[in-house]
This record gives C-alpha cells, sequence and structure tokens, in this order.
C-alpha cells in the first residue's frame, strides 16, 4: 500500500478528502501511524470556515489538516536519537528551526524562523492515516494514557498547563475559568487536580455547562448575564477568585476574568483574538492584579505534563464527547463548528 487519504480544508466550512502518496522517513524523520486526531478551535476558526492566517500562522492550501495528532511509529529515518519503530508518541504541532532562541528553550510556538512549519498547516497532520513528522517534535507517550489522551496534550492541555503554571494554582486557591469549550474544560480538569478548592464557570453553551457538570469539574457555573459578576462576588465571600483563565475569546469575558479576581490575584488569557476592554487603574492597578498572555506551551512542559496527568490519573480524553472514522471527518468538523459537544476526536484502527 503506498497511498492514503487525507482530509484537507477548503476554506469554505467542508472538508475534502484526496489521496496522498504515504511518505518515507528521511534522516531524523519518523512515519507514524495515526491513532487518534483531535479537532482544535483554532482550526476552525482560522481554516474551516475561512482562510485568516497571515505568513506563520497561514494554512498553504491543500496540506492535509490537524494539529493534534498522536499514533505509533511504524517506520524509522536514519540517524535517531531516542525513538524508535514501535513507540507510542505525541507529536507537538509546530515543527520550529530548531536553532533560535525560543527553539533551543523549548517553544517552537514562538520560532520565527522561515523554517517554522506547523503540522496541519504548512505540513501535513493527522487527518490522515500515516504522517511523517521530525523525531525532535515527538512527546514520548506512557503507557496509563490513551492515544485519545496523547491527542489533546500538545494543543488544549498543553496551553492550559503553561498557563496555570504562570499563575499558578493550589488549594489555597478559587479559580474561574470563562469559555468553557474544549480548552476552558481542559483548565478546570488541571486545576482541579491541582487542587483548587472552588471552581467556577461562565459559560453560554448549555450543552457545555451541561458537560463540566456531568464531568464534575464546576462547584458553580453561571451564564453570561447580567449579574454574573454579583453571582460570583457572593460565592466567593464577597472577595473574588485568587485566579482567573480566560478562554473565551470575547471582549465580556475577559472583563469578567479581570474584574472577579480579588486584589493581588492573577489572570491568564488564553482565547485567541477579541478584544479586551478595561479601567487600568480600578480594573488592575489599584487592586495589584496581574495578567498574563499565555501561548501554547514548550516541549519540557509537554513532557512534564505526561508525567503530571499520569500522577494525577486523569485523563484527557474524557472531554472528548463524539468520535468519526476519517471517512466522516467532515461531520467531524461540522459538529465542531456548531458547538454542540465537547472535544471531537477522529479515530483510527
Amino acid at each position: 500500500m503506498s497511498k492514503m487519504l487525507g482530509g484537507i480544508l477548503p476554506g469554505n466550512s467542508t472538508v475534502e478528502l484526496k489521496e496522498f502518496d504515504i511518505p518515507k522517513p528521511g534522516y531524523g524523520q519518523v512515519l507514524i501511524q495515526t491513532k487518534a486526531s483531535t479537532i482544535c478551535g483554532s482550526d476552525i476558526r482560522c481554516i474551516y470556515r475561512e482562510y485568516l492566517g497571515k505568513g506563520p500562522e497561514g494554512y498553504i492550501p491543500g496540506t492535509i489538516a490537524g494539529h493534534e495528532p498522536c499514533g505509533i511509529i511504524v517506520e524509522e529515518g536514519p540517524g535517531l536519537k531516542r525513538f524508535r519503530k514501535g513507540d507510542r508518541v505525541i507529536v507537538y504541532h509546530i515543527s520550529g528551526c530548531g536553532v533560535c532562541y525560543d527553539c533551543r528553550r523549548g517553544y517552537y510556538i514562538s520560532c520565527t524562523s522561515v523554517h517554522r512549519k506547523a503540522y496541519g498547516w504548512q505540513r501535513d497532520g493527522g487527518m490522515a492515516p500515516y504522517i511523517l513528522a521530525e523525531e525532535k517534535d515527538l512527546i514520548a507517550l506512557p503507557d496509563e494514557l490513551t492515544y485519545k489522551d496523547g491527542a489533546q496534550v500538545a494543543c488544549g492541555f498543553g496551553t492550559v498547563y503553561e498557563a496555570i503554571e504562570k499563575i499558578g494554582v493550589s488549594g489555597n486557591d478559587a479559580v474561574l475559568v470563562t469559555g468553557l469549550g474544549p480548552v476552558g474544560l481542559a483548565a478546570l480538569m488541571i486545576a482541579k487536580a491541582m487542587g483548587a478548592n472552588q471552581l467556577i464557570g461562565v459559560e453560554i453553551n448549555e450543552y457545555r455547562t451541561a458537560l463540566a457538570k456531568k464531568l464534575g469539574l464546576v462547584d458553580h457555573v453561571f451564564k453570561p448575564e447580567k449579574d454574573v459578576l454579583d453571582r460570583i462576588l457572593e460565592v466567593t465571600g464577597g472577595r473574588g477568585v485568587e485566579r482567573a483563565i480566560d478562554a473565551s475569546a470575547s471582549d465580556a469575558g475577559r472583563q469578567l476574568a479581570i474584574r472577579a479576581t480579588r486584589e493581588w490575584g492573577k489572570i491568564a488569557f488564553v482565547g485567541e483574538g477579541g478584544t479586551c476592554t478595561f479601567n487600568p487603574s480600578l480594573d488592575i492597578i489599584h487592586g495589584q492584579k496581574t495578567i498574563y498572555g499565555s501561548w501554547v506551551t514548550s516541549l519540557w512542559k509537554m513532557e512534564e505534563l505526561v508525567e503530571r496527568l499520569v500522577r494525577w490519573g486523569i485523563h484527557p480524553e474524557d472531554l472528548i464527547t463524539h468520535e468519526f472514522p476519517l471517512e466522516k471527518v467532515g461531520e467531524a468538523y461540522a459538529l465542531m463548528a456548531n458547538g454542540q459537544c465537547g472535544k471531537v476526536a477522529v479515530v483510527f484502527d
């Protein structure tokens, strides 16, 4: 067998399946048999509906989509240093140049080299039975985690883990998450594992609100109505939360995250796009608050995260509400775009 089907995104809210050659690994590369590939909200926002990204964030038409793949190495190229055929691996979804300042710190996401290429954006990704990857982009998947767990590590769970590490979460903290899409739900799951003593969510989508409750991820969940700040203050003794994470990417959600945080508190913004309107003196300066921007994560933080997922005994796959075979990848993307779901996965035999 030398051919395979791969899903590409024409940018008009459809997915096309086209035939591709199964790639052969070169020096320092491996061929991975894809086992699971999950769909990220950034794919919907920046590629599926229309092409919004520019430069290093731009999708190259005809590229196999999917930047959250996980699988098993089935063929080795020459020159490998660590990984071998039969290893279960997660793919860090940006392949950086490897030699710039950010890459040497493990932050391939921040690489600005012309050699930077993202899986599923500028080089073929995980919506196909096989994916060609650089050994340097791989993270070992522990036996205790499933392929569906691993598919979510590189992007969604890695993103919120990085943000939570920046603001710090412990048993001393009440934590607010605005926006309970897959990234927001992941934030709640990790914050709970880290011992947060009170978890509060804000979300307008009733499906995702119900999912957060079903999974036991929230002590309180509110709709973003006019009195939502008052309700958060009420359940926190009038003081607000110690830590807040905005995954909504909305102006109102970000404002709420800031204003619901108590004095000396910390806030992380992880939702992409949009704006934020606030009064610096009243909203952050006088309250001695700190706002962090956080974009994806690093290779070493991913290594750390998979170890901690095992230690905590939590499984990202619990956020997956729908699974599809590759032949129905169009239905998978349409559902994710509709939003009446948790995480959506394309799975392979």
